[in-house]
């Protein structure tokens, strides 16, 4: 099969001591200073087979270009990729995707040869203390499809049942194929926003204000999100002319374009009515830029949901959060919790549609080109599609 393999150099950084378990398994907990001089190529593997009970072979239909991935394409001014997180090289990337399944194990319940699925990215052991604890994305011995473990930017992949989740609902709205996995492969951004604002961000009351500052694909999904879930009015805060455009498309009923604007804070206290947000999501991964608006446009009990990664410390004052009952919250992943179940479900229903985010489609033979066109940071959501 054909697979877009991503190799680099093993190479710590001065000052940087590598763990025994970096050193033993060969895997990055910070892989900004450890990999350097990446490469991607298109290459042929085996076609993945099953060797558990519990496993799946998917034949992938539809893979979407993550930041992450370019991420690990992308390198500082001395050669060391960008993505700052737990990385295994070689590895197959791609963790945005959904296809059909070709052959399960004999141990897999609920799911049959020819289903339609997407695909979980956290690979998450459910034995360890936080998984135990309900905190599967926080697994201690965590994998991720695309990071450590081969990935979908391939013909095929391979996983276990129970990561898996089935598109039939969505077959209310279309009966094409192709057009099912393009939307189970934006499941995977949406369930991040999702897990962020619904799950560890506590959501929202119908009415709200919500503001959302980045409209990348991630972004995008939190503006779809918001709209769908009742918020009184959505506004995003964007930079690019063609992301302005689409976080109308997705449902924002305002967008600032931060470096048009004089005073953000003010205008977003115009178009609240002097009450400020009362969830405000960074998707922009750019906090040293958005935070000082957003700690100036909290209304009273607000959730700040952090989503975008930035590996960069920020001052912050602190006693805006204390007189006004706000909380600043982290989160990463999308594991458990109704995430997909729920953002399939709300494809569905009609009341999200994603598929506008989409704005370019690459064969696989083209993943390389598509990296490098996600990387002008110019589209919403770059598609793999293998029909």
């Amino acid at each position: 099969m054909k697979a877009l393999m991503l190799e680099a150099d093993w190479q710590p950084r001065s000052g940087y001591e590598p763990t025994k378990y970096e050193l033993s398994t060969r895997t990055a907990l910070t892989s900004s200073s450890v990999w350097k001089n990446p490469k991607l190529d298109l290459i042929d593997l085996d076609t993945p087979k099953v060797e558990h009970a519990k496993d799946v072979v998917i034949k992938v239909l539809s893979s979407g270009i993550c930041g992450s991935d370019v991420h690990l394409y992308e390198t500082d001014s001395d050669g060391y990729v960008i993505y700052p997180g737990l990385v295994r090289l070689p590895c197959v990337i791609g963790h945005e995707f959904a296809g059909e399944i070709v052959e399960l194990g004999e141990g897999v319940r609920d799911l049959k040869i020819g289903d339609l699925v997407a695909v979980e990215q956290m690979i998450w052991c459910g034995e360890c203390t936080p998984c135990r604890n309900g905190l599967p994305d926080y697994c201690s011995y965590i994998e991720e499809l695309g990071i450590t473990l081969p990935g979908g930017h391939a013909e095929y992949v391979k996983t276990e049942g129970r990561y898996c989740w089935k598109l039939d609902p969505i077959r209310g709205i279309t009966d094409d194929t192709q057009t099912i996995c393009e939307l189970g492969a934006l499941a995977e951004p949406a369930a991040v926003a999702y897990n962020a604002m619904f799950v560890k961000g506590g959501g929202f009351k119908p009415g709200a204000y919500v503001a959302v500052h980045g409209a990348g694909p991630i972004g995008l999904a939190a503006i779809a999100l918001a709209r769908a879930a009742g918020a009184g009015k959505v506004i995003a805060l964007e930079t690019i002319a063609q992301r302005i455009e689409l976080a109308r498309k997705l449902g924002a009923d305002e967008v600032i374009n931060p470096l048009e604007t004089s005073n953000v804070s003010q205008q977003l206290a115009k178009l609240t009515a002097g009450n400020g947000l009362d969830m405000h999501v960074e998707a922009a991964g750019a906090v040293d830029k958005t935070m000082p608006t957003i700690i100036k446009s909290m209304a009273v009990d607000a959730q700040i949901v952090l989503i975008g990664r930035a590996a960069i410390e920020i001052p912050m004052y602190l006693e805006q959060f204390q007189i006004g009952r706000n909380a600043l919250v982290g989160c990463r992943g999308h594991a458990c919790g109704g995430t997909y179940p729920n953002v399939i479900r709300m494809m569905a229903s009609g009341r999200m549609d994603l598929l506008p985010m989409v704005t370019k489609r690459y064969p696989l033979e083209k993943a390389i080109e598509a990296i490098q066109q996600t990387s002008k940071r110019m589209d919403g959501k770059v598609l793999i599609s293998m029909k």
